[in-house]
């Protein structure tokens, strides 16, 4: 290897440690840097510095440069140090071949030179990526076609959604809004949170404990009643856990739920103007397909990543890694913060999301490769069709295909996934494909 003639220069390369380490991305280069260029880059940068320092007793630029260099001389010394290091490492790196992920660590090291300083940076390197061959490999593809079964059980969902309750003169079962007037007493004594008026509570939804509700089962307005309630062990709240608490209750209300008739007011409520049932059954269709559509694609590609990351055994770069991982958390504060503002203050710790962010970060090694080997790159029509697709579930879709094109970060999210979804195409070809039935309440999961 050539020795630099810069400020820093390399006097002993290492590629390969000795014995093998835990991370076998880990590498290391030995650096030193030249007193004497150092030295002359201080001088440079103390005399720039000078012509516009200000000093008390001077004025601005006509300090002496000896009280210049008493005053930034040290900055300025690490400055130049740390800039002549970046330059060699990077004629270093270039020279190697090195793809680095992530900044390097620098450390000093006794010199043998005494006109030199001698520095070790070590860093770690991408993992090499031989795209593996999936012929033979099998992927189940599910499938599912809406029928008037799956319209018929979304306009329940929808029908359920719009519930009122009606006041009614009977006692209380399941189902019912119950309004109430309550009061507990753990030993005789009041705590946080113990007693409460005209509080809702519908019966069966599991709001309330379960003895709590089933005491309620049988009252009528007007009534009055007096019961135990035993909190679990396990209960949020430390000082009722595993404690008896006597409840005094007394029911204002009885409501019973009520669901609108499947006519032209719903499907006006729904959107459709005419109040058209069998418009209404076709738009529901329509959004039923897009949202099952839009979730076979996501299960077919969570299959398709699987088999990638099964195929492609690689080790994530440490660095990368802990920035992803940084970076979900910053996201999980902010999502807190926007939904629930009492919330802003919980410590979110990076390492909860290590997993996910190791398994991202191998995903988008291993589809980087993907997409530079196979020409994969998402093309502006396929950009565009990622974003009407998903402004179509929109009333205003040309304002929200708008809103993507005037933020290139939104753009860019599109972008994104329009290269994955070539990724799949291209992994779809290589592999056998079933297609598998799934049932419509397994896919919608608790939305069915």
């Amino acid at each position: 290897m050539e020795t630099t003639q810069d400020a820093a220069s390399s006097s002993t390369t290492t590629t390969e440690p000795a014995s093998a380490p835990a991370n076998p991305l880990l590498r290391s280069l030995d650096l030193t840097v030249s007193l004497a260029d150092v030295e002359q880059e201080v001088e440079r940068e103390l005399k720039r510095i000078a012509k516009t320092a200000k000093m008390p007793g001077f004025r601005p630029g006509k300090a002496p440069l000896k009280l210049i260099a008493q005053h930034y001389g040290s900055q300025a010394r690490v400055d130049a140090i740390g800039a002549a290091l970046e330059k060699a490492f990077a004629a270093l790196v270039r020279q190697q071949n090195l793809r680095v992920a992530g900044a390097p660590k620098v450390e000093a090291k006794p010199s043998t030179a005494e006109d030199r300083l001698a520095f070790t940076a070590t860093f770690e390197v991408y993992p090499e990526i031989t795209l593996a061959d999936l012929a033979g490999r099998t992927l189940e593809k599910p499938v599912l076609t809406i029928t008037d079964a799956e319209i018929d059980r979304t306009l329940e969902i929808l029908r359920k959604q719009r519930q009122r309750y009606v006041a009614v003169e009977r006692a209380a079962q399941r189902g019912d809004r119950v309004i109430i007037d309550f009061v507990g007493r753990k030993n005789g004594e009041d705590f946080p949170g113990n007693k409460a008026e005209n509080y809702a509570v519908v019966l069966g939804a599991g709001r309330m404990l379960a003895d709590f509700e089933a005491a309620l089962e049988g009252m009528q307005a007007g009534e009055e009643k007096t019961f135990d309630v035993a909190f679990p062990a396990d209960y949020h709240a430390p000082e009722l856990a595993g404690q008896t608490v006597t409840f005094t209750v007394k029911v204002t209300k009885v409501e019973e739920p009520r669901l609108p008739e499947v006519d032209a007011n719903f499907a006006r409520e729904l959107g459709i103007a005419d109040g058209d049932l069998a418009r209404m059954r076709a738009e529901v269709k329509n959004s039923l397909e897009r949202e099952v559509n839009k979730r076979l694609s996501a299960r077919l590609k969570a299959q398709v990543m699987d088999l990638l990351l099964e195929a492609h055994p690689i080790v994530a770069p440490t660095a990368l890694v802990e920035a992803e991982a940084r970076e979900m958390a910053e996201g999980a504060r902010a999502e807190l913060k926007n939904r629930h503002s009492q919330l802003a203050q919980l410590p979110v710790e990076p390492s909860w999301f290590r997993d996910q962010a190791e398994r991202r970060v191998k995903l988008g090694l291993i589809i980087a490769e993907c997409v530079r080997a196979n020409n994969l790159a998402a093309t502006p029509a396929q950009v565009r069709a990622v974003v009407d697709e998903y402004a179509a579930a929109f009333e205003d879709a040309q304002e929200v295909v708008r809103w993507y094109y005037a933020d290139p970060r939104r753009l860019a999210q599109a972008e994104a996934l329009a290269l994955e979804n070539n990724v799949v195409d291209w992994v779809m070809k290589q592999v056998t494909v079933v297609e598998k039935p799934i049932a419509f309440e397994e896919l919608m999961g608790s939305e069915a």
